[in-house]
């Protein structure tokens, strides 16, 4: 089942049961992904295309999150958390950490990189393979730290 059937089926069912948050939430990724496509000049997207977009809705709301929490806006940090929620379910699943590892120093062998200035290499190698599995600040960390 694609993203978009299962965005319509689970809008539906938040319709049904009067869920007006989650149905808000898949509202607005419903929105994004047809955006997205208008942008590209397609009628439907790839997974991977899909995969980018809620990328982007999910990162958008941490920044905000983390935003909101400094500004002690508690209000608007609980509901960050119940829209941040409801995308998850739509990401793909995570890598655990010894996962990650693992492909970071796999990667880094395939590029042959021995120091800190390589690391734009190994990034552009190592991302698309963890896109939306793994948050971009922790493979970050971890280039680094093997790198070093």
């Amino acid at each position: 089942m694609s993203l978009l059937e299962r965005l319509n089926q689970d809008m539906k069912e938040a319709m049904k049961s009067k869920d007006k948050e989650k149905l808000s939430v898949i509202r607005m990724v419903k929105a994004s992904l047809q955006n997205e496509a208008i942008k590209l000049g397609k009628d439907e997207l790839t997974e991977e295309e899909e995969i980018t977009v809620l990328s982007r809705e999910v990162k958008q709301r941490k920044d905000s999150l983390h935003e909101f929490k400094e500004a002690g806006r508690d209000d608007l940090v609980e509901k960050l958390n119940d829209e941040l929620n409801v995308l998850q379910v739509y990401m793909p699943e995570q890598l655990s950490s010894e996962e990650l590892e693992q492909i970071v120093l796999q990667t880094i062998q395939e590029v042959n990189a021995t120091s800190k200035k390589e690391m734009g290499k190994v990034m552009g190698a190592l991302m698309p393979k963890v896109k939306g599995k793994a948050d971009g600040t922790e493979v970050k960390q971890l280039v680094q730290k093997h790198l070093s």
